[in-house]
């Protein structure tokens, strides 16, 4: 998503490996699974700290002797948050690296790209953090999500609000691409569903840096509405809520996991107050769980810094999660690992519990949301939507 001098430096830490041998299930070998990451690109505030995640798991199951005594492989390209390379690397995982599973990316774009080569190599493929429910349907049976859908942050969100800011909202999303697409309906679906009204509907090109068009029509409300959910990417959102408060709109701003970037607070300002969104985890040495503040310490003794977002734990999530389903799968058959996946249940992740069936792919997680006071995030609450908008 934004390009940031942190992203482009944790990249560096992100070298594909070279091919090995695959792992027998008695051991021995290796085990590749591939990794598709943007890391450079306006995906990369986001998919950069996910590669990191997967790697510091990779580093620690290798570590502990790695997988039924095969040590990990971990294949990594560059996917540019650009869906023809996405769609490039794909094959050169299937083709060149013949890799038997698969992970990665934090953008539905990237996975609809992506996803149809290893569908029809029948590749097994967790996304870490692309969080459109209508994947699995999209892709086929080899597709799962590590991440909640954006159905569940959405009614999150509409039902945070709702609670929370008033039942009147001015109502704003990015129309080019699908993540923010799908955000803003099921959000309209379930705000609307509770009794709350829309004051106004408008939306805005995917690479828009001049929001005073709809600053302007926003101002003309009258009355002014008890909140703004804003349906954003992160290389937009900073200027989004910068702006807003340059012109006097000083009302909560409320949004999805598309905020969840350092460049929010960098770009908007350090005083950036009464905004909140919906993520997987907050990442919080001090307030978080014991295996978050135990992954934020392995995290910055491995880069030197503290987990940029949740994507960072999300990576970290979906190698464990995956690893899991090979070692009851006796090997990395895809048929097998498929099956094991889809036997997952209560699977403890750090960003929370993922269970899968048969019939289900996408896991129904508790929500995050992040309230962002003074610059500083902080939590402001974590919630289970009572009802979720179908997919």
């Amino acid at each position: 998503m934004t390009r940031t001098a942190i992203a482009l430096a944790s990249a560096l830490f992100l070298v594909a490996a070279c091919s090995s041998p695959s792992a027998s299930p008695g051991g021995g070998g290796t085990i590749k699974i591939g990794g598709g990451f943007a890391l450079t690109g306006e995906e990369a505030s986001l998919d950069v700290p996910a590669a990191n995640g997967a790697k510091l798991a990779v580093k620690q199951i290798n570590a502990a002797g790695g997988v039924n005594g095969s040590q990990i492989d971990f294949i990594v390209h560059d996917s540019q948050y650009i869906a023809t390379v996405a769609a490039q690397t794909a094959k050169q995982f299937v083709e060149q690296d013949k890799v038997p599973v698969m992970i990665g990316y934090t953008d539905t774009d990237s996975v609809t790209a992506a996803g149809p080569t290893f569908q029809n190599a029948k590749v097994p493929f967790i996304t870490v953090g692309a969080t459109s429910p209508k994947i699995p349907t999209q892709i086929g049976d080899m597709m799962f999500l590590a991440c909640f859908g954006d159905n569940v942050q959405a009614a999150v969100g509409a039902e945070y609000s709702y609670e929370t800011f008033g039942h009147t909202a001015y109502f704003l999303w990015d129309k080019g691409v699908e993540y923010t697409t799908l955000l803003g309906a099921y959000f309209k679906t379930r705000f609307t569903e509770l009794g709350g009204t829309i004051a106004l509907e408008d939306s805005y090109d995917d690479k828009a840096t001049d929001f005073s068009a709809q600053i302007t029509k926003i101002k003309a409300l009258s009355p002014q509405p008890d909140f703004y959910y804003v349906a954003a990417m992160p290389d937009n959102i900073g200027t989004l809520v910068k702006q807003f408060r340059d012109a006097g709109l000083t009302g909560p701003i409320v949004g999805g996991d598309g905020y969840d970037t350092p460049d929010l607070v960098k770009t908007a300002g350090a005083s950036t107050s009464n905004v909140f969104f919906t993520t997987h985890a907050l990442m919080d040495a001090t307030i978080g769980t014991d295996g978050i503040k135990k992954f934020i310490t392995a995290y910055k003794t491995e880069f030197g810094n503290d987990p940029e977002n949740a994507f960072a734990a999300l990576g970290y999530d979906t190698v464990y999660l995956m690893v899991d389903a090979i070692k009851r799968a006796g090997g990395t058959d895809a048929t097998a690992v498929k099956t094991a996946l889809e036997a997952t249940k209560d699977f403890k992740g750090i960003t929370g519990s993922i269970t899968f069936s048969p019939g289900v792919h996408v896991p129904q997680k508790g929500v995050t949301v992040i309230d962002i006071e003074g610059g500083k995030l902080t939590l402001g609450g974590e919630v289970v939507p009572e009802k979720v908008p179908a997919p």
